[in-house]
């Protein structure tokens, strides 16, 4: 069977593309921009990849057209399947019914950290041996792909919020019936698509519907608008987990930070990733881990040698005692946590925040209030005020504007961020896309700065 994908370049995907190759489908796709890093993935597994969305690509006779849910009403292609009645789904819905039926799903929902924490759990079952299929949105370093499928019954996924498709408006993890949930996190996120939070909770409630009462629900203590969304109805055990006394999943500062469930304390967690926030995705990861039966004490020693995630706090390089940091955070607090978590590891040096709005709730300016505070922490703010922010970036940083500079090129910027640090200090590069290259563009200045080689 041939199956050919629009909207392929994307994480998921690109990751649904693989899975199907792996399955011995016939895969094709195309996308507006056939680019790095996922075209080099896909081109290595052999799946035939074309640039933009042409009628013309109907010759090639696909059985299935899988429909990514960037893709909207007026694409050429899309047009040209409806009106040839041509069968099509989306890319969800086709992982359900072809690949996670009758496995153990694992899935990881949240506002925030889904790909660590998936990344996380992942490994977990791996070090165990339980050789777990996956589909993450990022790249975990330990594995180096986005997605693989095994003969295991375990599947792990990432399970994002965002809608399916142009035709089926309900949340993505809808589809993937999860015996196992991680509910990380819940704050107001795609303004794009949702009026409110209140309608986020509602799709989470939806996902919490489909959970067997055999299963396991894994939620973030802390978090009132989860507590709402089990508060809507429950049907399956659940565990709470944070630091509180109160969590059932409880981590503890004690000489080290300590594991503690039932009153028993569980073991030590040892974790290169810095923050807060990263300890509680871990956390989450080895409450959800025990239900596929590693023990606590396996999931704790996996941990130790779990490498992180691509674009996740990820080293760039080091010129001058001076590191480039790329992370994925594009939500205040997002961007709050990993200033905090940066600080903590800079030994003495500053933490200069190199930052652009590009999500859909950025660019909107849905939360454009809560980004000074977010950014506080940071010694200096470089930022990146692009064609498709139309808010004003100064005006929204005027809190903290003495420490604020907003550009329109990208090259200025990294010019200027360049000149501005000191050995010991760390660049932090947030933004949840490639920003034009503005990492290489940094360190390329730093270079020329130190004299040394480019």
């Amino acid at each position: 069977m041939h199956i050919h994908i629009l909207g392929i370049c994307g994480t998921f995907m690109g990751g649904i593309a693989q899975l199907a190759k792996a399955m011995g489908f016939k895969v094709s796709g195309c996308d507006a921009g056939v680019y790095p890093p996922m075209s080099d993935q896909l081109q290595q597994a052999g799946i035939h990849l074309i640039e933009g969305y042409s009628p013309d690509q109907l010759t090639l006779g696909a059985d299935l057209y899988v429909i990514g849910n960037a893709i909207s009403r007026g694409n050429p292609l899309l047009e040209a399947i409806l009106n040839q009645g041509l069968p099509y789904t989306s890319g969800p819905q086709w992982l359900s019914e072809n690949i996670l039926v009758n496995k153990h799903v694992l899935a990881v929902a949240g506002t925030h950290g889904k790909t660590t924490t998936t990344s996380m759990l992942t490994w977990m079952l791996e070090d165990a041996g339980l050789n777990p299929s996956f589909l993450v949105g990022g790249v975990p370093q330990n594995f180096g792909c986005s997605a693989r499928l095994t003969d295991s019954k375990f599947f792990v996924i990432e399970a994002d919020e965002y809608d399916t498709a142009f035709f089926d408006k309900r949340s993505k993890f809808v589809h993937y019936r999860p015996r196992t949930a991680i509910l990380n996190n819940l704050e107001y996120d795609h303004a794009d698509i949702f009026s409110d939070l209140a309608a986020i909770e509602r799709q989470f409630h939806h996902l919490v519907r489909t959970i067997p009462s055999e299963g396991k629900v894994i939620f973030n203590n802390k978090s009132e608008a989860l507590r709402r969304v089990l508060a809507m109805g429950l049907w399956t055990p659940a565990e709470s987990f944070g630091l509180e006394e109160d969590a059932d999943w409880r981590l503890v500062d004690h000489e080290g930070w300590r594991v503690s469930a039932g009153g028993k304390e569980l073991g030590r967690m040892q974790l290169d990733l810095p923050g807060e926030h990263n300890r509680l995705n871990a956390l989450a990861a080895v409450a959800a881990a025990t239900t596929a039966g590693v023990s606590t004490e396996e999931a704790l020693d996996a941990l130790t040698r779990f490498h992180g995630v691509k674009r996740r706090m990820e080293v760039k390089g080091e010129v001058g005692g001076i590191r480039v940091i790329d992370d994925f955070a594009h939500h205040p607090t997002a961007i709050e946590e990993t200033i905090r978590a940066v600080a903590a590891k800079t030994d003495g040096g500053r933490v200069i925040a190199v930052f652009e709005p590009r999500s859909n709730t950025m660019k909107l300016g849905a939360v454009k209030q809560a980004l000074a505070p977010s950014l506080s922490q940071a010694a200096q703010v470089f930022a990146f005020q692009g064609p498709s922010v139309s808010w004003d970036i100064q005006q929204a940083l005027r809190p903290i504007e003495d420490k604020t500079h907003v550009y329109k090129d990208l090259h200025v910027l990294a010019h200027e961020a360049a000149a501005a640090v000191n050995p010991k200090d760390i660049i932090l590069v947030m933004s949840n896309g490639s920003f034009g290259g503005v990492h290489g563009m940094i360190l390329d200045e730093l270079k020329a700065r130190f004299g040394q080689k480019a």
